[in-house]
């Protein structure tokens, strides 16, 4: 049954729904919601909702990342309710909620775009900021249109094997590819603070480094983060963001394939779930409207390792947004 916490209550005076209790009810038991929580139609409103968007028709190679968001939910079933490393229970200080699927069209690129768009833009009514499972990364384009709205441009602190700055595949300008190149050029995003983390591998041409920098990006590689260590990527990417607002979005392909082989396009030398985690709960004092963690391949996954990384960063993401004090 789920658990609630009246020590903390929202501005109705209602205290937060948790978890189901995994002491009363077997972990391997009932639906699938992420980290067992509560349905969103189950509580009066959210602060976080968690959704959903089973949608990969813009991958540009191995294909099944709409099969991700419920390889994660089963994943999620083993986190607890609190968090150690963030000294922090992030579902008994916030409303935090499950909003299901978003179904989009699997044919029209164009059209599920605008569908999560106008899905998001709904959701919004009933929940303060979405933690979106993919999917591949082209939902990130219009899940940053609807931050935008409500927040201007924002920094985007990208977490991925490659830069997502191309400009098209067969022509086509919305990609898994092309959503942050997109992004800079509809002016969702702030210039002067959005950055890539864990970038590595082979590129087209050195003038996709200097494309990605006119669009508004650093980077920190993870041969920096190699060589220079955790912390001086955390100095780098906090001096970037500042105070700006932050949006993150995570390919679950930064990691390395032996960390995360269930994804579509995977590169060699990543980052590990370790520094992935660590950077993570370094940015619980900035100020977050929104993440996504996209591009889980459940048929390329084993022993739920790619699930099991996917469902903890999102666990993260939660704590980070967490109120504190």
């Amino acid at each position: 049954m789920p658990t609630s916490n009246p020590e903390h209550t929202d501005a109705a005076g209602t205290a937060p729904v948790g978890p189901v209790d995994a002491s009363r009810v077997p972990r391997f038991a009932g639906i699938a919601t992420f980290a067992r929580l509560p349905r969103l139609e189950d509580v009066p409103r959210a602060d976080i909702a968690v959704v959903g968007v089973p949608f990969d028709s813009g991958v540009s190679y191995r294909p099944g990342a709409r099969f991700g968001p419920a390889h994660v939910r089963e994943a999620s079933r083993l986190l607890r309710p609190y968090n150690p490393a963030q000294d922090v229970s992030p579902f008994a200080t916030q409303q935090v909620a499950d909003a299901g699927d978003l179904a989009v069209n699997p044919f029209s690129i164009d059209e599920a775009v605008v569908e999560i768009e106008h899905a998001a833009r709904g959701l919004r009514e009933r929940a303060d900021r979405l933690v979106v499972i993919g999917g591949d990364h082209t939902i990130a384009l219009p899940l940053l249109r609807t931050v935008h709205e409500a927040h201007g441009p924002v920094a985007v602190l990208h977490f991925d094997a490659h830069l997502d700055t191309w400009d098209t595949y067969f022509g086509a300008p919305v990609t898994h590819g092309t959503p942050f190149r997109r992004a800079s050029e509809e002016g969702l995003i702030d210039l002067t603070a959005s950055m890539h983390v864990g970038t590595r591998g082979p590129l087209y041409g050195v003038e996709d480094l200097a494309d990605d920098e006119r669009l508004g990006f650093a980077i920190v590689t993870s041969e920096d983060v190699e060589e220079h260590g955790v912390a001086a990527a955390i100095e780098r990417i906090r001096a970037r963001i500042g105070d700006a607002p932050l949006y993150i979005s995570i390919d679950i392909d930064v990691l390395d394939p032996a960390h995360a082989p269930g994804t579509g396009t995977p590169e060699a030398g990543g980052l590990t779930s370790r520094e992935l985690l660590r950077i993570l709960r370094a940015l619980s004092d900035k100020r977050i409207v929104g993440a996504d963690v996209v591009e889980v391949a459940p048929a390329y996954d084993h022993a739920q390792l790619t699930a099991v990384a996917a469902s903890h960063v999102a666990y993260e993401l939660i704590s980070a947004m967490a109120p504190r004090g």
